[in-house]
């Protein structure tokens, strides 16, 4: 009998005799072989003899650099029998993977892809770890106030440093316009709030011209959109021509007012919310909005300790804002973040990264239970989420996990499910990671 660790279950394969391993929890779940895709039942306990030939090493990169090992394994290696969790949360599952029998080294220094993007390239580490230490302050700070919800947090800040929108879907009371207002106080940025009802008009948002009696003309009085942080709460309680009077600010940070433009200042973050129970009263975002978003997150309620410890800090008739004023400190400034935006530009994303994320929305467009696929604008925003995410984690190239963590938000807002899809009760989320199952991880 091999020696294998207690978590851990080895054995062959019983069609090209490939010694595997596969975490214990897999045992008794059907499996697929990666070098001979043959499927079989994994033995309760290991069954590999000493006897066995050894089987080779993992191939690694093109010029025989070791993998990245935040690569995740090709789709085809997963266990049948496990389930996926929130791509958005890092989730990762039991896998079958070759043994090798000789350790591979550790690397000198951090390992990159293997790219011919690489030839000439000298990106200045030190840069992208300042910002990995800056979205840890942000973080930390935010988290004396603003309790949980690391997905909002990390969705909200990735679309920030990479000057796109997010639209959140929960229910009241999650605490959005609190994380809105600590996210303006810590970034040092203005905030502004506007309530969609059903009569408000686009200018309302945008502003309008008004006769200055003194002066005898016509002056222009901006409107709330005309801030850094706005919360667009409970956007779709709004008819179409209210939301009309977002497109051109979300995609040109600019306001059209009687034919003059007036520009909005950088850095520029629209959150909108909607109520994902009430329908009563309410007007479906037109597609040309929804594709503006970079990010649609879905809140759930908190955990019991983090609802706990809302409990302990809110509780006490304490102002929000002498607590804000009080207890957080300005991390950031505006400028600095239009410059850390910038950098994140630089970020490498390999060719085959590239290939990979366009495999992902193209084929979105032919997925049989999708009605509308993704449009070139999700590519974009994965390559830029990518970047941005690589940078939060000290990294000047992207990897493949970079993309599959921020897929979910990026796509499940912009494809349409079929009619029979819709009525066997399946949800964006379930086909979005059925789909990105079937096409093989680069290897980079």
């Amino acid at each position: 009998m091999s020696s294998s660790s207690p978590d851990s279950i080895e054995f062959l394969c019983n069609s090209c005799g490939k010694t595997l391993r596969v975490g214990r929890e897999a045992a008794g779940k059907r499996a697929r072989c990666p070098q001979c895709d043959n499927m079989q039942i994994v033995p309760e306990n290991s069954t590999t003899s000493s006897s066995a030939p050894p089987s080779p090493s993992p191939a690694a990169g093109e010029s025989g650099v070791p993998e990245p090992s935040t690569t995740q394994p090709p789709p085809e290696a997963a266990s049948e029998g496990s389930q996926s969790g929130d791509l958005f949360s890092g989730s990762s599952e039991s896998s079958l993977e070759p043994l090798s029998n000789q350790p591979t080294p550790a690397p000198a220094e951090p390992l990159r892809p293997t790219s011919t993007t690489l030839q000439g390239h000298h990106s200045d580490d030190s840069a992208f770890s300042e910002t990995r230490d800056l979205f840890q302050s942000i973080t930390d700070e935010i988290s004396k106030i603003y309790v949980g919800q690391e997905e909002l947090v990390l969705g909200t800040l990735v679309a920030l440093f990479s000057g796109g929108h997010v639209l959140i879907e929960s229910a009241p009371g999650l605490g959005k316009t609190l994380f809105v207002r600590t996210l303006g106080r810590v970034l040092g940025c203005n905030f502004g709030r506007v309530q969609f009802t059903a009569d408000l008009m686009p200018s309302d948002i945008t502003g309008a011209p008004f006769f200055d009696m003194k002066s005898n003309e016509f002056r222009f009085r901006p409107g709330p959109i005309f801030t850094q942080l706005l919360l667009a709460d409970e956007i779709n309680r709004s008819p179409a021509k209210t939301h009309a009077a977002l497109l051109e600010v979300m995609q040109e940070f600019r306001v059209t007012i009687d034919g003059t433009s007036h520009k909005i200042d950088r850095p520029f973050l629209v959150m909108a919310t909607q109520n994902p129970i009430e329908s009563e009263g309410t007007y479906n975002l037109p597609e040309a909005q929804l594709d503006r978003f970079m990010f649609k997150l879905n809140l759930d309620y908190p955990s019991e300790l983090e609802e706990a410890e809302i409990l302990k800090q809110h509780s006490q008739q304490v102002d929000i804002g002498k607590r804000l004023e009080e207890e957080l400190q300005v991390i950031t400034s505006p400028e600095n973040i239009l410059e850390v935006t910038k950098q994140n530009g630089d970020v490498l994303v390999a060719d085959k990264l590239i290939d990979y994320i366009n495999q992902i929305v193209r084929l979105t467009r032919t997925w049989p239970q999708f009605h509308l696929g993704a449009s070139p604008r999700a590519g974009i925003t994965l390559m830029q989420g990518a970047r941005t995410l690589a940078a939060f984690n000290g990294r000047d190239y992207a990897v493949p996990d970079d993309v599959v963590q921020i897929a979910l938000p990026a796509l499940r807002h912009r494809i349409v499910l079929s009619a029979e899809a819709e009525v066997e009760g399946h949800t964006a989320d379930e086909l979005l990671t059925e789909l990105i199952r079937t096409i093989e991880v680069p290897r980079l």
